[in-house]
């Protein structure tokens, strides 16, 4: 059970690193003008990796992170209520499965908190990387 849990958490690490990745290989022979450089430029646009501000992939990073703990309380979920139903009336089992659940959902809450001052950061506070206020130079 282990073993397709972590292959599972595997699995959609990859999709989540190399799916926008992949999305780059659209614009390569396009063909523009200013050759090469400019082609890389587009596709690196394209894959949402040309010109990027630090904040902003930063709050990108977070965004992911947190995106990916939310799938692995699902499937924490998943798994508790499975082995919850698998118990056959055996308390040991049946109390394992609770703890289960209670930390789940102290973990997810733990993950909104964090969610919640992620977005207060960038969008909220003045000059985040969502705030419209100029730069001050």
């Amino acid at each position: 059970m282990k073993k397709i849990i972590c292959f599972l958490i595997l699995l959609i690490a990859v999709i989540v690193i190399i799916g926008p990745a992949a999305q780059a290989q659209i614009l390569v022979n396009t063909g523009t003008p200013g050759g090469l450089e400019d082609s890389a430029n587009i596709v690196g646009q394209t894959g949402g990796y040309g010109n990027v501000k630090l904040e902003i992939l930063v709050a990108t990073v977070i965004k992911v992170l947190l995106s990916f703990l939310g799938i692995i309380f699902l499937i924490l979920i998943i798994m508790a209520g499975f082995r919850w139903m698998m118990a056959n009336g055996n308390e040991e089992q049946t109390k394992k499965s609770q703890d289960t659940i209670k930390n789940s959902i102290i973990g997810l809450v733990i993950v909104l908190m964090a969610y919640a001052v992620t977005y207060f950061v960038f969008n909220v506070l003045p000059l985040g990387a969502g705030s419209s206020m100029p730069n001050p130079r």
